[in-house]
């Protein structure tokens, strides 16, 4: 039969039109987070561009005739809390009200159905809140309290109790504490006879995914805490979401045996024996990765090779069954009954808030990031590579160009870009990313790099990286670059990269001491590890302890690995991205940088965003970082853009001709 498909056009990699537009990212597109389940409704969070990334939060109501989403705050007002800055655990529903953290003051806030007037919880003052629980029983919320000191010294966590009662000798707001003198908390949980409460802490230097104690709190009557032990984890140990069965027997995650593996409190043995991690790390509150249907089955999630896949566990028998659904992705994983919510990506899947019914195995998509399909033709899926680079086997995932109106001169090697994913202590997964097929579908390839460090491999392989970041992550990235273009895959003479926070470190640490990479994009990266080793907030303000050294006992070695101290070795084109309001990575951290780069005479552009912290939530700001980025590359590799950039500047810049 003959060939009926259009003919592509040709043209150079990168020049290429693309449907897969910034306005497509932000306009028509939503975060979603924080998916829970409450008599009988779907909860969720959108962070909406198109509102300058303000949060709302979504209620589905799954038993109504015609279910529809609807907004629980009303406009301008979202639901966001500052708590360890990355936030999360900001809202619980309950006694027929929705308790909320508003973003613009910080405060607990409860709204009945139907209502548009938020009633204040907490007074104002220097608090922020996070992992809101109801105590049906007393009829309080327990939440993590963080109070910020006005004379400099460090945020100061507590564990508390917030009144919710109005009867006589009551007082609605008064505020109870129940545990304190650790430097973290998070995780409370009550066991459903409401007499026990089991919660994590943990302290400077380690983080969440380091060391956290499980303590388990017997609670009187009044629902102060009688006494308080500790009964699993650290020294060295990860406990990660402690859970209640419907019985009242406490669960856990552990990586005691170097995975991240599900545990019965007071049994050594997992529940399912798996070199797989059913937990990530916990860079928010709120996370969850199972879940209970009954007491007999637990529904959850686990990655193994970069994929998360599906299961239920049946505890009777101890047997698992894996769970068929196209999605390569899956978080916020919330039970109740018969049902369990969360969300999910595929490889050519939007991320979607998804109901899983046990009864009749059935999966159901009720909402979508992503307001304007696209078809699946313009999308670059995932592929696995592994290599091999000092006898460590590093992992990542590879995606082609892809493009059905467009193909590349006979001959030519697409330009690499090197993805380098924030944290460290984090990972990059397979789920559909638009900010990837923006690259992809425009005739860039892309390697998304799984750098030693990163999560989802075992605790040794995260373990990799302790007083090694900014030596192995870096030589990871360029491996793996190096790797593609001795498979035929890139363009030695385009090889690029970016990332953003920790993952901007690594791409300034690679252009500074290697000569891997022609150029690259600094998303609110670091340039100065003494300076972020003084000026950052309190979660992360001893994370570089264990990645590069103690502080300050260890400055020579910061000093060492900061590329601003060896900017005459930085001689490649830079753009950076940076918001003036960010206090995980202030902005003189880029501007130090620029400054430098601009009196040496290297081409540098500087994008900066008023109104953004740590990372962009706007519609506008999202567009310009990725138009002024494309941008940046034509410009300086001199290849034709189908329509105009934004205009941004580029120093020191000679124009390709």
């Amino acid at each position: 039969m003959p060939n009926t498909s259009p003919q592509k056009q040709i043209a150079p990699y990168g020049s290429w039109a693309s449907n897969i537009s910034a306005d497509l990212l932000t306009a028509g597109n939503v975060r979603l987070s924080e998916a829970r389940l409450f008599d009988g409704k779907a909860y969720w969070l959108e962070s909406r561009p198109a509102e300058k990334g303000r949060s709302v939060l979504v209620e589905y109501d799954l038993d109504s005739e015609k279910p529809a989403p609807r907004d629980l705050i009303p406009a301008p007002l979202g639901a966001r809390t500052k708590a360890h800055e990355y936030g999360g655990g900001v809202y619980t529903v309950g006694n027929g009200y929705v308790y909320f953290v508003l973003a613009a003051d910080q405060r607990i806030y409860r709204i009945a159905p139907g209502s548009d007037i938020p009633e204040p919880v907490t007074p104002a003052g220097p608090w922020h809140f996070a992992d809101l629980q109801l105590d049906q029983r007393r009829n309080r919320l327990i939440c993590v309290q963080e109070e910020e000191s006005e004379s400099g010294c460090e945020a100061v966590a507590r564990l508390i109790a917030i009144a919710l009662d109005r009867k006589q000798g009551e007082e609605f707001g008064r505020i109870t504490v129940l545990a304190e003198g650790a430097d973290f908390y998070s995780n409370p949980a009550l066991s459903p006879d409401g007499l026990q409460l089991s919660f994590l802490q943990w302290h400077h230097p380690d983080m969440p995914w380091d060391a956290t104690k499980l303590m388990l709190a017997e609670l009187d009557e009044t629902g102060a805490v009688a006494k308080a032990r500790h009964i699993a984890g650290g020294n060295g140990e990860s406990i990660f979401q402690p859970q209640w069965s419907p019985s009242g027997q406490l669960y856990y995650i552990s990586d005691k045996s170097n995975w991240w593996n599900i545990y019965l409190a007071g049994s050594d043995q997992p529940l399912w024996d798996l070199d797989a991690e059913f937990a990530t790390p916990q860079w928010v509150f709120g996370m969850s990765t199972y879940g209970f249907l009954d007491d007999a089955r637990i529904f959850c999630t686990f990655t193994r090779s970069g994929r998360w896949q599906l299961a239920l566990l049946d505890l009777n028998t101890g047997q698992p069954r894996l769970l068929e659904h196209s999605g390569c992705d899956f978080e916020s994983i919330h039970c109740t009954g018969d049902r369990a919510l969360f969300i999910s990506s595929g490889t050519a899947d939007f991320p979607s808030v998804v109901m899983y019914q046990a009864d009749s195995n059935r999966f159901t998509t009720i909402a979508s990031s992503s307001a304007a399909p696209v078809e699946t033709s313009w999308f670059s899926r995932a592929q696995t590579i592994d290599f091999e680079h000092e006898h460590r086997l590093v992992h990542a995932f590879y995606y082609p160009p892809c493009n059905p109106t467009y193909t590349a001169p006979a001959g030519e090697k697409p330009p690499l870009i090197v993805f380098g994913h924030g944290g460290p202590t984090g990972a990059t997964s397979a789920g559909l990313n638009l900010k990837v097929q923006y690259w992809t579908s425009r005739g860039f390839a892309i390697l998304d790099v799984n750098y030693s460090g990163s999560t989802g491999y075992g605790r040794k392989y995260r373990d990799r990286l302790q007083g090694q970041w900014g030596i192995l992550d870096v030589e990871d990235v360029c491996a793996g670059a190096e790797y593609l273009v001795q498979q035929g895959l890139a363009d030695p003479a385009r090889l690029l990269i970016k990332g953003g926070s920790a993952g901007g470190y690594t791409v300034l640490a690679a252009l500074t001491f290697h000569d891997t990479f022609s150029a690259g994009a600094s998303h609110y990266g670091i340039g100065d590890l003494t300076t972020l080793a003084r000026d950052t907030h309190k979660f992360e303000s001893r994370y570089l302890d264990k990645l590069v050294g103690p502080w300050p006992e260890a400055e020579s070695v910061y000093r060492a690995r900061s590329p601003i101290n060896h900017i005459e070795q930085l001689d490649c084109p830079v753009i950076f991205f940076q918001g003036m309001e960010d206090k995980v990575v202030p902005p003189d951290q880029a501007e130090t940088m620029v400054v430098a780069l601009r009196n040496r005479g290297i081409p540098v552009a500087y994008i900066t965003f008023e109104d953004e912290g740590h990372g962009f939530r706007g519609a506008d700001s999202i567009k310009l970082a990725l138009e002024g980025e494309l941008e940046f590359y034509s410009r300086i590799f001199g290849f034709p853009l189908p329509t105009p950039g934004p205009g941004i500047k580029i120093d020191n810049l000679r124009e390709v001709c």
